[in-house]
């Protein structure tokens, strides 16, 4: 599948230069970009979803336009700029680990105004896992090499740098397909679809070629009927009574598929045994790793001694089980509403993992979900919500529906969440091959803005920084400005400190029908834009700087605004806001 063309909407009227304190906004010297300039677009990509430092980045422009320039940022300070005179060049970013950079492609008008011509995120990290961005595969049939291609390069467009390969297993007891010395090249899946192991492996090797990340997907416990009862003893079941004669199980509802038995996590013959298995699918498949899923809560449920299973307790030894077995391969493990992630967040996990379920379906349990994620892991690991969007409305075929999506990712990026949505085609239900809805050409556009932000500014979003409760108030009643959690006609101020920098993020709520993140039947509204709002921000130290940048507005370039400060008191005007803006207090 192809990526639309970035849409950079520009209506600017915004300025450029740093301005220190009571500085007014007629001084000389400060750069303009054009308002309401309509002009060509330039689909700016790169060659991979993700850099290590030392690598350099190579680019591809669909365009060229005479006198334009690139410029080339990090939290909206100029590393370097250079002339663009081609359809496709080179840079090596600096070596520092674990940044975010945003470069720009820009032209300077005969009024001395600038137009943003096209902008794209760049993520250097040595370790995926630290700014994980994580999408999916579940298909795995005779596909070609150009059509996995495009599956691909899509995902790399919105620097996707792992991927989860969900029910590509031929038993959930017995993943390979096979053996090590003869695996099977074709098998059938839980549902009986073809799987071909050339597509597996393939899908691989182009993820690894774009810097991605290949997880496969497997149960933290599950077993088929056809399992082997020599392997696989009683003992390592779970069971619904006390006396070990009604097994656990998750039945699927299909007369042609078996009921998921339920083993015993904490059993160390099992995680010998599952240990065991997955060093066959390493050996076979060049996997970075295992996603680990579970079922959620599954009441009182028993050992074969009788014994309370307390499931979220057993995790963390399978946790470290799998990490015992394979020390070089990375790991994650789905919460399930929550479930276990308080006992699992300070394990062995690479980042956190939840997916998000009633009751939790307002913003405000979205955004407790990662705070509590982050608290759980002592602020060590960021987390991936898997928070499927349109739930209703993808019984039926159809589209997504723009607004509720990008308005439920602006609070997941804001929050410095990331969200598994983006694989073949956007999800709508847990069962990932599910594809009733599609991807309008403004939201693939818009989307790959969303993602160039959160990967541009991760230093902000996701490295730390403590939230806070910002003082901030209109100067001229553009804005209706509220505090978190959202109300429905106001804008939520989120603060956030990050080291030095007072970081401020506006969220759209005036014209939102509903606080509910699924935006289930797919009716949320379009916001509003609201130009040039006045802002008065108590902060009691001296600013320097300060900047603006949103996905919705620029192509996400940072653009420095005039201010005036005298005392605490801080006024300056925001150029524009749809779903969400950034504010940076320097």
């Amino acid at each position: 599948m192809s990526i639309t063309n970035k849409i950079i909407k520009l209506f600017f009227l915004c300025l450029f230069l740093s301005f220190a304190s009571c500085q007014s906004d007629d001084d000389n010297g400060k750069i303009e970009y054009a308002e309401d300039a309509v002009i060509a677009k330039i689909t700016l990509k790169t060659d991979k979803a993700s850099y290590k430092p030392g690598e350099t980045v190579n680019f591809t422009a669909d365009k060229v336009f005479n006198s334009s320039l690139i410029r080339y940022t990090h939290l909206g300070k100029v590393i370097k700029e250079e002339t663009f005179s081609g359809t496709s060049w080179s840079w090596l970013p600096p070596s520092d680990d674990f940044q975010g950079y945003m470069v720009a492609i820009y032209q300077t008008n005969t009024d001395g105004t600038q137009t943003i011509l096209g902008t794209v995120g760049i993520d250097v990290s040595s370790d995926w896992a630290k700014f994980p961005r994580y999408g999916f595969l579940s298909e795995f049939g005779n596909i070609s090499e150009s059509d996995r291609t495009a599956v691909i390069d899509n995902l790399k467009d919105y620097h996707i740098n792992g991927i989860q390969f969900y029910d590509w297993q031929y038993r959930q007891h017995q993943p390979l397909a096979g053996t090590v010395s003869n695996p099977m090249p074709v098998w059938k899946d839980i549902i009986n679809r073809e799987v071909y192991g050339s597509t597996v492996s393939g899908y691989i090797a182009q993820a690894h070629s774009k810097n991605m990340k290949a997880m496969f997907y497997n149960l933290a416990y599950g077993v088929l009927n056809d399992y082997d009862p020599n392997l696989i003893k009683p003992q390592q079941f779970v069971y619904k009574d006390a006396n070990h004669n009604d097994k656990d199980k998750h039945e699927l509802g299909w007369p042609f598929i078996s009921n998921i038995y339920i083993t015993d996590p904490a059993n160390t013959a099992w995680q010998s045994y599952l240990g065991q298995k997955n060093d066959d699918v390493y050996k076979v498949y060049d996997f970075d790793g295992f996603h680990i899923d579970q079922l959620g809560d599954r009441g009182n449920v028993f050992r074969y001694d009788g014994t309370n299973a307390d499931l979220k307790n057993a995790f963390p030894p399978f946790i470290s089980a799998m990490k015992s077995a394979n020390t070089n391969k990375k790991l994650v493990m789905n919460a399930v509403n929550q479930y276990g992630q308080k006992e699992m967040a300070g394990k062995e996990l690479d980042f956190l993992y939840t997916e998000v379920w009633s009751p939790n379906e307002g913003f405000k349990d979205l955004t407790q979900v990662l705070a509590d994620n982050a608290a759980y892991s002592n602020n060590s690991k960021n987390t991936v919500l898997a928070a499927y969007m349109n739930y209703n409305k993808a019984n039926n075929q159809g589209m997504f529906n723009t607004p509720g999506v990008l308005l439920t990712d602006a609070v997941i990026f804001a929050f410095g969440g990331s969200h598994l949505e983006l694989g073949e085609h956007m999800l709508g239900k847990e069962y990932f091959p599910n594809k009733n809805l599609s991807m309008s050409a403004e939201l693939k556009s818009s989307l790959l803005e969303y993602y160039d932000f959160m990967t541009a500014y991760q230093n902000l979003l996701r490295d730390g920084g403590t939230f806070t409760n910002p003082t901030i108030a209109t100067g001229d009643g553009k804005l209706n400005l509220g505090s978190w959690p959202p109300t429905m006609g106001k804008v939520a101020a989120v603060g956030k400190q990050v080291g030095s920098k007072e970081v401020i993020h506006l969220l759209n709520f005036t014209n939102a029908n509903s606080l509910n993140w699924r935006d289930t039947d797919g009716t949320q509204k379009v916001p509003d834009v609201i130009k040039q709002a006045m802002l008065n921000l108590n902060h009691s130290s001296k600013v320097t700087r300060i900047w603006y940048a949103s996905p919705d507005y620029n192509g996400g370039a940072a653009v420095e605004l005039s201010f005036s400060q005298n005392g605490d008191k801080v006024n300056f005007k925001v150029p524009s806001l749809q779903y969400w803006g950034m504010i940076v207090v320097e």
